[in-house]
């Protein structure tokens, strides 16, 4: 049971997010890359904004990770989170699992991230050509 969990204020690295979760003993691997869409709602986005308060941020994704090698038999959870503007096309969170079987490595990596958006304090705010709102703002 191994993780990497870091916040990051500089591009993502998908190819070496996919080679750390990499393991001979795995049959599955499941990536979930999130990206900058263009539009919420029917609304222009012409960017984003995350904060986060760093150190719970990692604790929390620490949580998770640990409660999914409970749920799950899974070998590698990675989560890696960018903080900083970020533009359309642009990749604010990447989340890999490795396991045996393809079933868990799907299930747990879902479980990370809609985990993660329901509890680790990081901040997203949208903005629009006709101006901004904050999303999701929690805990």
């Amino acid at each position: 049971m191994e993780t990497q969990i870091e916040i990051f204020e500089t591009p993502l690295n998908t190819q070496s997010c996919i080679e750390w979760i990499m393991s001979p003993a795995s049959g599955g691997i499941d990536v979930f890359i999130g990206t900058v869409r263009n539009a919420t709602k029917g609304k222009m986005v012409l960017k984003l904004e995350f904060e986060a308060y760093k150190p719970m941020a990692i604790s929390e994704m620490s949580k998770i990770t640990q409660q999914a090698f409970e749920k799950w038999p899974v070998q590698k959870i990675l989560i890696h989170h960018r903080t900083g503007t970020l533009q359309v096309g642009e990749i604010p969170v990447i989340i890999a699992v490795s396991a045996a079987h393809r079933d868990a490595a799907f299930d747990a990596c879902r479980y990370v991230i809609d985990t993660l958006k329901q509890t680790v304090p990081i901040w997203k705010k949208e903005f629009f050509e006709d101006g901004k709102v904050w999303v999701a703002a929690h805990p």
